[in-house]
């Protein structure tokens, strides 16, 4: 882990989670992070037992170079080391891209302050890297292209990034999306769902 002796009231936490052809979450993976640097400070990534072992779109991934696994474990017992994780950090707002899809498969998290980051993302009052020729409905939101892989990609400039559909290294991906558009935390506010 990269730095177990934070506890700053100012941290965040971006979640992301993989589902199974029966919709049932098969793993969840959180970076928490400095809600002012959107810098990550720790991580955790967890496999979710029996679930994991039915058909899955991106069960091939599961592993990955860059996930380390913490534990494989029920889903009862990986929500109460998520609750711990987020609590020994001071955690209070969770962030994820859709979040309403990942708030909608953890209610046991429901206590925290949810914000979607495509709320913002996709928005051209906010993102100031969606081309002029992008098609945007009135409110500024673009209508279509605004899947996490694009909108990193166009933020970042990386044409040859290719979301991985790993739940941790898709939460560091969202993070980075985050730092790279340059918000700070006040703005998401109106981001919250």
């Amino acid at each position: 882990m990269l730095n177990m002796n934070s506890n700053n009231k100012n941290n965040i936490a971006v979640i992301d989670t993989e589902t199974n052809f029966f919709d049932e979450v098969i793993s969840i993976g959180i970076v928490i992070a400095d809600s002012a640097t959107y810098l990550p400070i720790d991580k955790l990534y967890l496999i979710l037992d029996p679930e994991y072992k039915k058909p899955a779109m991106f069960s091939f991934v599961l592993t990955h170079e860059r996930a380390v696994v913490d534990a494989v474990l029920s889903r009862k017992a990986a929500i109460a080391k998520i609750i711990d994780f987020l609590n020994n950090y001071e955690v209070s707002s969770l962030f994820a891209y859709n979040a309403g899809f990942d708030k909608g498969h953890l209610p046991e998290l429901q206590q925290f302050n949810w914000f979607d980051i495509l709320r913002i993302a996709a928005y051209r009052q906010f993102n100031p890297k969606i081309p002029c020729h992008c098609e945007c409905y009135k409110t500024g939101r673009m209508k279509c292209g605004y899947s996490a892989e694009n909108i990193y990609q166009m933020l970042s400039g990386n044409r040859q990034y290719c979301e991985v559909h790993n739940a941790l290294t898709d939460a560091e991906d969202e993070l980075e999306i985050m730092r790279l558009l340059g918000h700070d935390f006040e703005t998401y506010k109106i981001a919250k769902i």
